[in-house]
């Protein structure tokens, strides 16, 4: 068993394809290449709620098994959590993939973390993946992002652009990993501009609806844009194309994708052009890494780190928005990875 702690060696050339690709709270399945139908065969994704087309974190996760199946023939089984699941509902839709013979099983998600934990040690001939928590186990490959340095150069790029001087984070529930997001751009845009203000708005405390709500978030984009904030970073999952749309209705203010390049997603395609850039994490890259793994008979275990230093994350530069400030977005970027500039992960 391949144990890794740093991002294969992949990465390189699977992100630049992720840069040119990028049903709601249902527990329906579908699969890719038709394996809609449970047959065991090949991986299993359980997605968070917002399901694969909620055109960010879940959306990347299943570009990495599409590009699995067309590279390597490797089909993928899906099911998509609903907004009041339980930690028991996760472990027991892990388990069900695990005994129809899936392998790997990945769970989408830090709420996926306990129950792939308990799920790998009953079944230890099986490789389970998570994306964005630790879980132990000599069978588990955990997936984290430093989603704290991608959103510092989207708080670089906000400041940069903001004809106001104010700038805004909306995130989807206020948690640990949430909050890495605001910590990042916060910092990025006062780095940039110490005299900026950052409005800080959450959709919910704790409640997973955080990631769906998108009458919510669009909402929330509304009132800052009252308030003149003329920038807005979403992390919110579905729920950030409510923010998206808002913005795209106002005159001269900027939206800012996360997870997924969402200038470039179908569903966002009419406001691509008021969507400055998007925060990226390779969640494709890292889903690909651990299903060829299991193709290649050698699994991956353990931790992989995904950040700026190995091109883990980065800021889409689709629509041409950013690249009037690209030397300032470079050198930011520079001053990270060379450990000049260290990054908090906490507000």
């Amino acid at each position: 068993m391949r144990r890794v702690s740093k991002l294969a060696a992949t990465v390189a050339t699977t992100a630049a394809l992720a840069l040119t690709a990028s049903a709601c709270g249902s527990d329906d399945s579908t699969g890719s290449g038709g394996s809609s139908g449970g047959t065991g065969e090949g991986a299993a994704i359980a997605f968070d709620v917002g399901g694969r087309d909620d055109a960010s974190f879940n959306e990347a996760a299943a570009r990495g098994a599409d590009k699995a199946e067309d590279e390597l023939g490797v089909e993928t089984y899906y099911q998509t959590a609903r907004d009041d699941e339980t930690d028991a509902d996760r472990e027991q839709r892990l388990q069900q993939m695990a005994e129809a013979g899936y392998n790997p099983v990945i769970g989408v998600g830090y709420l996926y973390g306990p129950s792939v934990e308990r799920v790998a040690q009953e079944f230890p001939d099986t490789t389970f993946g998570v994306v964005d928590a630790v879980a132990e186990g000599d069978n588990v490959y955990s997936m984290i992002f430093a989603e704290h340095e991608a959103s510092y150069l989207a708080g670089v790029a906000a400041a940069l652009k903001s004809e106001t001087g104010k700038v805004g984070f909306i995130g989807g529930v206020d948690t640990t990993l949430i909050n890495k997001f605001q910590a990042g751009y916060e910092q990025g845009a006062k780095d940039t501009d110490p005299e900026i203000e950052v409005d800080v708005q959450y959709l919910y405390t704790d409640d997973p609806k955080g990631f769906t709500d998108v009458a919510k978030a669009k909402e929330q984009a509304n009132g800052m844009l009252g308030r003149d904030v003329d920038v807005i970073y979403t992390a919110a999952g579905l729920a950030g194309n409510g923010s998206i749309e808002e913005v795209a209705s106002a005159e001269n203010a900027w939206a800012i994708g996360v997870d997924s390049d969402q200038a470039e997603q179908p569903g966002l395609a009419e406001y691509k052009d008021s969507i400055l850039t998007s925060a990226i994490k390779g969640v494709d890259v890292a889903v690909f890494d651990l299903i060829s793994s299991i193709d290649n008979d050698d699994p991956m275990s353990g931790m992989g780190e995904y950040g700026l230093a190995n091109d883990g994350v980065w800021l889409a530069t689709s629509g041409g928005h950013i690249d009037d400030i690209a030397d300032e977005l470079e050198e930011a970027k520079r001053r990270i990875v060379e450990g000049e500039t260290e990054v908090s992960d906490t507000p």
